[in-house]
C-alpha cells in the first residue's frame, strides 16, 4: 500500500491515520510518498491528493475507504 501526499495537506493527515489503522489490522506495511519529490507523480496526482495505491494501482483518492481497502487486501 502506498499513500501519495503533499506537505501541508489536511486530507493527507487524516488519510495517514487511516492507512496506519488499515495496515495494523491487515498486518501489512505501507509507505508514504510526497508527490513533490517526483515530477511525474505530481503531474498525475497533484490536484487530487491524497491518493491510495494498492499494488501500484489507484485504489482511491481524497479519503481512505478503510473497509473497502481491508477487503481488497484480503483478496
Amino acid at each position: 500500500m502506498t499513500l501519495l501526499t503533499r506537505q501541508d495537506c489536511h486530507l493527507c493527515a487524516a488519510a495517514r491515520e487511516a492507512m496506519a489503522r488499515v495496515a495494523a489490522t491487515a498486518g501489512v506495511d505501507w509507505q508514504e510518498i510526497d508527490v513533490a519529490t517526483d515530477e511525474e507523480l505530481d503531474r498525475e496526482y497533484g490536484d487530487r491528493l491524497p491518493v491510495i495505491l494498492l499494488d501500484g494501482k489507484e485504489h482511491g483518492y481524497w479519503r481512505v475507504e478503510e473497509q473497502r481497502l481491508l477487503r481488497d487486501l484480503a483478496r
